[in-house]
Formats: structure tokens, C-alpha cells, sequence
């Protein structure tokens, strides 16, 4: 147990010490950021599918997979503790109407643990929940540059949830979700004299907002057996809206900007006075999000999907930043995947044991600018490697997505990624009874 423990801290520090900013997105310059997808590398494998759960796999999405039947390998006596942890590294080529680029981020994407107790079960975990990584710059019909936008940070949470089997096939649950984290970005205008030469001094106006709130994730699971072998599985969640709160500060300054190393230097600095015009403390909406999703399989053998989510993005805003191209419309998601195993319970045949994933997922991401709504679109395909105890069916999980967001009409920039994602899934038995007295 200790040493199951002392892997995934260490997975955690390794990816956090290589981790770069969460996002390179020029897209995380609206809203709160790029929104993380909150859910596991089994879940992203296939398409986002995240209706399908078991006693084996943290499902971050439906605290309803906290509850459920014990194991007949256990002899029906227990489930086992599951903790997982992940991380993933994208490669993105930028491209616009009149250029192209190439940036990578990596990110440290979830910490979680689910423990069961009888018929109830609980779990709690961290991870991010949106991302702001960017770095843009305007330019002139010279080719100088006009204004040069930077940002950084994102919103992190943290959460504690609870599940309870009803009656066999049916489950309930509820996450509790605190939200936490800043949002940094500044945009430096570069003053330029009569002859085009760019002057000694330029000016900066930085923006800090410090975000926390509360929210609350429902869920509910439905499984039951339609024949001898064929299984029918259904999942339902909803958010319900709630509120961020926001704390802000802006600042203008006056800088100079070293030739050589593109260092900023200030000269001096004035402070807004938020207060006057009603900005220092705002309220964020958080959306209300629902999703919906059903499928067949063969229990232990495969699963195909499919679900369905909506948000009402168009219920966002933030007063301190504003934009007359920017507006916010209703997201929604559609995702189909599925899984295959050759023969789970093949002891001595390793191969036989992995599990296959693919799925595909199409999103509007509620985000409209320019009257372009935002649009992204992803392939994904994963494998489950089994590790360690094969009684304990712990595994390490291998996925690749590849996919495209935004557009290059109407001046603005399309990516086109490859994201690469890793985690340990680790089981473990908590609570054994005794045979012998």
C-alpha cells in the first residue's frame, strides 16, 4: 500500500516539474481560460466517453462510480481502493491566414481517490479546471509591432464527493467542488516616433484576478443486463450554476524593453482604483453543464457509447475584461467510444489482458468571436497496460488523441494538436475480513 502510494506521489512530482504552462492556447485569452477536460485517460481514450464505470476505475465525472457491487473475486466481500493519477503533453502548430506556428505544453491533469464502504463510497482528488497560456502579438502593415498580449494561470479544484448504490444497477452521488486559482496577463502597446523608430518608452497594463467559489457535480449510474451477455449501461450528471468569486487588481506602467533580451524593465507604475468603478470584487458565473449518455457491451469483454453534454456558456461574463468581437453561446459536446479486452481473466496470457480504446469526440466550445463560433474536433485512441498484482487489476493507461480547434476565417488562428497522456491507475484492498479468529 505504502509503496503503491509513494509511485504515484512521485509520478505527480515528475510531471509537475516538467510541466510548462497548462495551455498554449490563444483561445485562453477569453473567459477564465481553456476548460480542462475533467475526466481520466481511460475517459479521453474513448472520445470523452465517460458513462461507463466500474469497481476498478476512478470515473472523475460521475461521483455515482463511488458506489457500487463488490467483486466476486473478492468473494463479494469488498471493492478495491482506487487511486490514480495523470498527465499529458500537447503539440500544437498554429496557423492563421498569413502565418503559421508551433508551440507544446505539458500538464500535470489529475490526483484522485475513490474508497468504497459497503454500499456507500467516497473519493476526493485535485486537478485543473481551466488553463490561461498565451502569447500574442499584433503587427502593422510593416510588419512592427503594435501590441504584444501575454498571459498565464488558470483556475485549479479540489473536491470531495460520496456515492450510494440504491439497489443493485443503480447508483447516486454528489461532489462537492472548490475552485480556486489566479488569472495574470498584461498587454504592452509599443509607441513608435515620426520616422517609424520605436521610442525609449512603452506602456504596460497588467491585470491580476483571484478566483474562488464553490460548486456542486450530481450524478447518477444505471446498469442492468438486457440477455445472458449483453449489458446495458446509462449515466447521467448535472451542475448546477453557480458563482466565482473575483478579487481584482490593474496596474499601468511605464517600462522600457532591453533590445538584447527583450527583458522588460519598469519606470514607474500608477494603480487603478477599482473600487471607484465597481471592479475590484466581481462575481464569475460558472455555467450549469449537463450531460447524458448510454451503451451496450459484454461485461469484461467490450463497450461501445455514446453521450451528450451541454453548457450554458451563454450565461458567462466577466466585467473586467470585455470585448465587443467576443460573445459566449451554449457549448455542447457529442462523444462516441468504446473499449475491447481479448480475455480479461487470461492469467498467463499478458496481451490478452490489455484493453483497447478509441473514440472520437465533436465540440463547440460556446466560445464565438468575430461571429465565428469556436469548434474542436479530436480522434483519440488508448491502451490499458496491466501492472503489478493480477489480482488487484491495476494497469497503466497509454493515450493519443489528435485534433482541431478554431478556424482561420475572419483573421483568426486554428490549431491543430497531438496530445499525448499518461496515468496510473492502482488498486488496492483496504479492508479484509478475517478467516480466522
Amino acid at each position: 500500500m505504502i509503496k503503491k502510494l509513494v509511485i504515484v506521489f512521485i509520478a505527480v512530482f515528475a510531471i509537475q516539474g516538467n510541466a510548462q504552462e497548462g495551455t498554449v492556447s490563444p483561445y485562453s485569452f477569453y473567459g477564465i481560460g481553456s476548460l480542462k477536460f475533467k475526466g481520466t485517460v481511460e475517459n479521453t481514450s474513448m472520445g470523452g466517453l465517460s458513462i461507463y464505470t466500474d469497481s476498478i476505475h476512478v470515473n472523475l465525472r460521475n461521483p455515482a462510480s463511488y458506489a457500487g457491487e463488490n467483486l466476486t473475486m473478492y468473494n463479494k466481500e469488498s471493492r478495491p481502493v482506487k487511486f490514480s493519477v495523470g498527465g499529458s503533453y500537447s503539440s500544437v502548430n498554429l496557423k492563421s491566414a498569413t502565418g503559421s506556428d508551433k508551440a507544446s505544453a505539458s500538464t500535470f491533469d489529475y490526483l484522485a481517490l475513490s474508497i468504497p464502504m459497503g454500499k456507500f463510497g467516497f473519493g476526493f482528488g485535485i486537478m485543473p479546471y481551466s488553463s490561461v497560456g498565451y502569447k500574442l502579438e499584433s503587427v502593422n502593415e510593416s510588419g512592427a509591432i503594435l501590441n504584444r498580449f501575454r498571459g498565464e494561470g488558470g483556475v485549479n479544484r479540489t473536491y470531495l464527493g460520496f456515492g450510494y448504490m440504491i439497489t443493485k444497477g443503480l447508483s447516486i452521488g454528489i461532489d462537492a467542488n472548490y475552485n480556486f486559482g489566479n488569472i495574470q496577463n498584461n498587454t504592452i502597446e509599443f509607441v513608435y516616433d515620426n520616422d517609424g523608430i520605436l521610442t525609449q518608452y512603452q506602456s504596460r497594463e497588467s491585470n491580476r484576478s483571484d478566483l474562488s467559489g464553490l460548486n456542486f457535480n450530481l450524478g447518477l449510474s444505471y446498469r442492468t443486463m438486457l440477455n445472458e451477455k449483453l449489458e446495458f449501461v446509462s449515466g447521467l450528471t448535472l451542475s448546477p450554476e453557480s458563482n466565482l468569486t473575483s478579487k481584482n487588481e490593474r496596474l499601468f506602467s511605464t517600462i522600457t524593453i532591453s533590445g538584447a533580451t527583450g527583458q522588460e524593465f519598469v519606470v514607474n507604475t500608477v494603480e487603478v482604483d477599482l473600487d471607484a468603478i465597481g471592479l475590484k470584487e466581481t462575481e464569475l458565473i460558472l455555467p450549469s453543464k449537463f450531460s447524458f449518455g448510454a451503451g451496450i457491451g459484454e461485461p469484461r469483454k467490450w463497450f461501445l457509447g455514446a453521450e451528450y453534454t451541454s453548457q450554458k456558456t451563454s450565461n458567462f461574463s466577466n466585467a473586467l475584461y470585455s470585448s465587443n468581437a467576443t460573445e459566449f453561446e451554449d457549448a455542447s459536446t457529442i462523444s462516441f467510444g468504446g473499449f475491447f479486452i481479448p480475455q480479461y481473466n487470461a492469467f498467463n496470457g499478458y496481451y490478452k489482458r490489455i484493453v483497447y480504446r478509441a473514440g472520437l469526440r465533436i465540440e463547440k466550445t460556446g466560445l464565438k468571436i468575430n461571429n465565428e463560433s469556436i469548434k474542436e474536433f479530436g480522434i483519440s485512441f488508448g491502451v490499458g497496460l496491466p501492472v503489478g498484482d493480477v489480482r488487484l487489476l491495476s494497469n497503466a493507461n497509454l493515450g493519443f488523441e489528435i485534433g482541431k480547434r478554431g478556424t482561420t476565417n475572419s483573421n483568426l488562428i486554428q490549431e491543430d494538436f497531438v496530445s499525448f497522456k499518461l496515468s496510473l491507475s492502482l488498486n488496492d484492498r483496504w479492508f479484509n475480513k478475517r478467516k480466522y479468529d
